[in-house]
């Protein structure tokens, strides 16, 4: 039973690609003549298809020209047989694909007005820029002269400092002017007799924890100073003080009268030209020292 319906299906397949070949007209008669126009009206035109860009690529489309497709598409079809089924239509050739075109960028109305907007603003940064000065670096300060003076002398060391000052500096760049020199007195231990005693006395000194040096002055010598003062009465509360350590032979002496003196002014000095100065007057300063005024 099973063979015999599997025969039957087979008979009838091949029946039907018989009759949907031509091969086996059925009911109405229709040659091999009358098909082939049939065929070649369900055939497709290569020559005459044209590609047609995207819809919003920018790129407007060409006039449509006349083509041969169109007289295609317009002329009727030839009538089938009632009783037969279309035959399937051949699939069409595929046409060479042709590169597809970059779409240009378009800018919105909204860009368009931040475009604007921005365009004043870059073209005054721009034009500040070109005006803006170049920035200088300061130029370093060079360091200001500076006032020195020295002293005081007495008259005859005035008048060797006055000599080395004309033969060495400007006559507008120094002067020596005129000052009093204040007395100075003494607390004094002496005159002694001969070194002996003078060692002996440094010893009690030593051990009353009492400082002490030369006098520096050849009529006082061999002696010890015990401190000097402006005044008088300066000179006298340090002896006093000094009685309480047990000192008993130290008197108020005058180290000094209140005498004249000249005082060397540079008002405006240079700092690299100070040691220069220095070297060229050492020894017409007589051991003195410029320093700030």
């Amino acid at each position: 039973m099973l063979r015999f319906t599997v025969l039957i299906l087979a008979l009838a397949n091949a029946g039907y690609y018989a009759w949907a070949h031509g091969l086996m007209p059925l009911g109405q008669s229709t040659s091999s003549a009358e098909a082939e126009p049939q065929r070649l009206a369900q055939q497709l035109h290569p020559d005459a298809l044209r590609i047609v860009p995207k819809a919003g690529a920018g790129t407007p489309a060409p006039e449509e020209a006349p083509s041969t497709s169109t007289a295609t598409k317009s002329a009727p079809v030839a009538a089938t047989p009632p009783a037969a089924s279309p035959a399937p239509a051949q699939a069409p050739t595929p046409a060479p694909t042709a590169p597809t075109a970059v779409p240009t960028p378009t800018l919105t109305p909204a860009a368009i007005a931040v475009t604007a907007a921005a365009v004043p603003a870059l073209a005054l940064a721009a034009a500040q820029s070109e005006s803006k000065p170049e920035a200088k670096t300061p130029a370093k300060a060079e360091p200001s002269a500076i006032c020195l003076q020295a002293g005081a002398f007495n008259a005859a060391q005035a008048d060797v400092l006055r000599r080395a000052l004309g033969s060495s500096l400007p006559a507008d760049s120094w002067s020596l002017s005129n000052a009093t020199l204040p007395g100075r007195w003494m607390v004094y231990m002496g005159r002694f007799p001969d070194l002996n005693t003078l060692d002996k006395k440094r010893k009690e000194l030593q051990a009353r924890d009492v400082p002490y040096d030369r006098p520096q002055i050849a009529a006082l010598e061999p002696g010890l100073s015990l401190g000097r003062y402006s005044t008088e009465e300066a000179a006298e509360r340090a002896l006093a003080q000094l009685g309480t350590k047990g000192v008993r032979s130290a008197r108020v002496v005058p180290e000094r009268a209140e005498t004249p003196a000249f005082v060397l002014r540079l008002p405006a000095v240079a700092p690299d030209a100070r040691q220069r100065i220095n070297a060229t007057l050492r020894r017409a300063l007589a051991g003195k020292t410029l320093r700030p005024c």
